[in-house]
């Protein structure tokens, strides 16, 4: 695909992942996968790798994601065909971008982050970037609320997942979610350019959790 395709496919891609996320408000809404796309493609420019296939995978990233779709267990491939019809994708192009996503999601605190290419790296990154700073915190606690999570519970300690199946079903409370995942963000990025961005924002998430904690118990 050209340069000229490639930004034309974008386009339409974006309009459908417009419609397909309308109605999200879990903090997976359409405005998250905006900004994990510019993110994305921003380190990718920094790394210099192939920004198309960058771009394609970050506006893909949360189709038939676990948290938000019925279907997920229907795998990858089978949700985002049908956002890739007319794309004129080579097949080899499109197994690339589905083993990204496949892998770019964090799967508990207790498991390895699977290995990604360049390409991939840039989206994990872009993605796990959004999970921190002020949008992080908003979206954490929109998520807990959606899932009818309790703020905070003192007597309730961060807990370590060793599978992702454990990961995916816990209920912990949205604190804790800082501990068990938030807070580990910094030390797993992989692009240079997502090390500089994750300093700021893991900063926010510290100065936050330390005064939340205060106000809760009175003591500020």
């Amino acid at each position: 695909m050209n340069k000229s395709n490639s930004e034309n496919f974008i386009q339409i891609l974006i309009e459908r992942i417009r419609r397909h996320f309308a109605d999200d408000g879990s903090g997976h809404d359409f405005d998250h996968i905006m900004r994990v796309y510019r993110l994305a493609v921003k380190i990718a420019e920094y790394e210099k790798c192939d920004t198309s296939t960058v771009a394609i995978a970050a506006l893909l990233h949360d189709v038939g994601d676990y948290k938000l779709c019925a279907n997920s267990n229907d795998g990858v491939y089978k949700n985002i065909i049908p956002f890739l019809q007319d794309s004129n994708l080579p097949d080899k192009q499109i197994e690339y971008i589905v083993d990204i996503i496949e892998k770019v999601s964090f799967k508990g605190n207790g498991v390895k982050d699977e290995v990604l290419p360049i390409e991939g790296q840039c989206v994990r990154d872009a993605d796990r970037l959004d999970a921190m700073g002020c949008i992080g915190i908003a979206r954490a606690f929109a998520y807990g609320a959606l899932k009818g999570r309790p703020m905070y519970d003192k007597n309730e300690k961060p807990k370590e997942y060793n599978s992702f199946n454990d990961y995916k079903n816990n209920n912990s409370n949205t604190i804790n979610h800082f501990y068990e995942k938030l807070f580990l963000l910094k030390g797993r990025m992989e692009t240079n350019y997502g090390k500089i961005l994750a300093k700021e924002r893991h900063a926010i998430l510290q100065a936050f959790v330390s005064n939340f904690i205060l106000e809760w118990e009175a003591k500020k």
